[in-house]
């Protein structure tokens, strides 16, 4: 496991589509979802208005630095919600941001990576702590709790609700570092500037997962 620096005594993995992934995917969860409330909208159609919507939030993260705390994940995922299904409104619009909110609440609509319980086992018994690190909202505490390979007490859970900012915040990267110096942390993630970039940034180590580097590449 050369891949991890003598020096690091921390390893954080990034949540969603790195070490945990929507069962089913989240452009069929949610084209489901708007059927049973009436959208007529086809799963391209879906696929590409929530990619969209969701590119105009990271859009709006940045111009406001990086900021959020509860409301702004609750406003996020709404207009997200609004801005996909145009032709749900009114209460049935509501009622369906519910049925999503809760959906991806439940531990049962994902699925943990098949290499996460040999890889955290493994830096476990280096000696290392382990963490998930995520600009995920509060629900991914009861999520990580409800998977038997996630939810050792010794498996530490930071997410930007409760740290207050999102990656690539150079905060978000002091938050994990808790007082360590950031060259004995580091972070395993998928995206390029939110997880590699922001964490080299703020002088943590950083590993990108990508088409070339998996999580298999990790194992010892």
């Amino acid at each position: 496991m050369t891949i991890f620096p003598e020096q690091v005594r921390t390893v954080y993995f990034d949540a969603v589509g790195t070490i945990l992934f929507p069962d089913p995917p989240v452009a069929l969860a949610y084209h489901q979802a708007g059927q049973r409330y009436g959208s007529r909208r086809s799963l391209d159609e879906v696929r590409r208005a929530f990619s969209a919507a969701f590119a105009a939030e990271e859009r709006r993260d940045r111009e406001s630095g990086n900021r959020t705390d509860s409301r702004r994940e609750w406003d996020r995922w709404q207009r997200i919600v609004q801005a996909t299904f145009p032709d749900v409104s009114g209460l049935e619009g509501e009622c369906l941001f519910d049925d999503l909110w809760n959906h991806f609440a439940l531990s049962t609509n994902w699925r943990v990576a098949p290499e996460a319980d040999r890889l955290l086992s493994g830096l476990k018994q280096r000696g290392l702590q382990v963490g998930i690190a995520s600009n995920f909202d509060r629900r991914l505490v009861t999520i990580v709790s409800e998977l038997p390979v996630l939810n050792h007490s010794s498996v530490v859970v930071r997410y930007s609700e409760e740290i207050g900012w999102r990656k690539p915040a150079p905060e978000f990267f002091a938050a994990l570092c808790a007082g360590e110096p950031p060259h004995q942390v580091m972070l395993v993630g998928d995206d390029r500037t939110n997880d590699y970039d922001g964490a080299r940034a703020a002088g943590l180590h950083a590993i990108l997962l990508d088409d070339h580097l998996t999580l298999r590449d990790l194992l010892p």
